[in-house]
């Protein structure tokens, strides 16, 4: 799903227009984000929580040379699925 796509089933599912639905969508990304860049985390109750990971620093391997690189330590945004995401996608 694209995210034209997201902000079609949101209208059409909150009974808003498109550009309502879009800056809905836009206001919920944004805030996602803005949190995880505080270093916060966003939980949404049943459905799951955004959260950042801190990546260590590592030995990498350039594919096309063979070299061997030094990659480093970086924070990055996760995703934890909540219960009800998890059922409603297992089908129960």
């Amino acid at each position: 799903m694209t995210k034209s796509e997201l902000v079609d089933q949101v209208a059409d599912r909150a009974d808003l227009t498109k550009q309502a639905a879009s800056r809905a969508v836009d206001a919920v990304l944004a805030t996602v984000e803005d949190t995880l860049r505080r270093g916060s985390e966003v939980t949404v109750s049943g459905f799951g929580k955004f959260h950042v990971s801190e990546r260590g620093a590592r030995t990498g391997v350039n594919p096309r040379t063979g070299e061997r690189i030094h990659i480093a330590a970086s924070r990055v945004p996760r995703f934890t699925a909540g219960s009800g995401l998890k059922s409603a996608v297992r089908g129960r």
